[in-house]
């Protein structure tokens, strides 16, 4: 992900140069609703700092940005806003359907009958053998130490 924050529409929004419905602010976190939302209330949770995916975030920000959105996620339940449960989501890369290259957290109120799906491959609940599934174990904790 290589957009600068001059080209980011998330850092134009963080520097009021596109409007926004801001529902939370403080020095470090903005949280606004999204203009093509889901479901009445999505909110969209975002460091100030341009941050394009999680391996650029600071942790304690990264966590910090959990307790924005979980807030939001209390703040839609008491509204009344229809809110029969709450997903909440990050994606990160391409991938994983992150289309703005600035970290995000998506709350998103759901009700029963919205129409909003996650569909996963045809693979889905097929545990892998134990050694597959060990050696991928092996690769993830190699790759810690490597980044210790």
């Amino acid at each position: 992900m290589s957009e600068s924050s001059a080209d980011c529409i998330f850092c134009r929004i963080v520097n009021k140069q596109i409007p926004s419905t801001i529902v939370y602010e403080d020095e470090e976190i903005i949280a606004f609703l999204d203009v093509r939302p889901i479901n009445p209330g999505h909110t969209l949770v975002i460091p100030k700092h341009h941050s394009a995916g999680l391996e650029d975030l600071d942790p304690e920000l990264g966590g910090r940005l959990f307790q924005v959105a979980g807030r939001i996620a209390a703040a839609l339940r008491k509204s009344d806003i229809r809110s029969e449960g709450i997903n909440v989501w990050l994606a990160d890369g391409k991938a994983a359907f992150q289309e703005i290259p600035h970290i995000h957290i998506h709350v998103i109120p759901r009700f029963e009958g919205d129409g909003l799906r996650i569909q996963a491959g045809p693979d889905y609940g097929t545990t892998p053998p134990a050694e597959e599934m060990q050696e991928q174990g092996k690769k993830i904790r190699q790759a810690l130490k490597d980044l210790e």
